[in-house]
């Protein structure tokens, strides 16, 4: 009862095959079988890349310029919030910190002119 699977259709691409518009039939020369082989490639991309490296350094270099900027202008706008938010947390510390040495500072100046100057000086 086991069958073995369908043979598939006769013109199923394959990955590597490149598919081509033909412009006029041209005669199959041998079996079935050649008709599925891949069409022959022009100009692929690697050797249409090396015809115009310039081009693609130009390229290159003007993405790289837009991330550049793009990252410059995002990294700034994330570190001015992360540094507002940390000085608005930070900001209640500081008035505490400096009210306490404002404080001892008065005390201390207030006890220095309230007490007697010493014999010996």
């Amino acid at each position: 009862m086991n069958r073995p699977p369908p043979a598939p259709p006769r013109f199923v691409p394959t990955l590597t095959e490149v598919v081509r518009p033909v412009a006029a039939p041209q005669p199959t020369p041998g079996p079935a079988i050649a008709a599925l082989q891949p069409a022959p490639v022009s100009a692929s991309p690697a050797t249409a890349s090396a015809a115009s490296p310039d081009l693609q350094e130009q390229m290159v270099q003007r993405v790289l310029q837009r991330v550049d900027l793009m990252l410059d202008r995002r990294l700034r706008e994330v570190v001015g919030q992360l540094i507002l938010e940390h000085t608005q947390n930070l900001a209640p510390r500081l008035r505490e910190e400096i009210e306490g040495v404002v404080r001892q500072a008065v005390s201390q100046a207030f006890a220095n002119e309230t007490t007697p100057p010493s014999a010996g000086g």
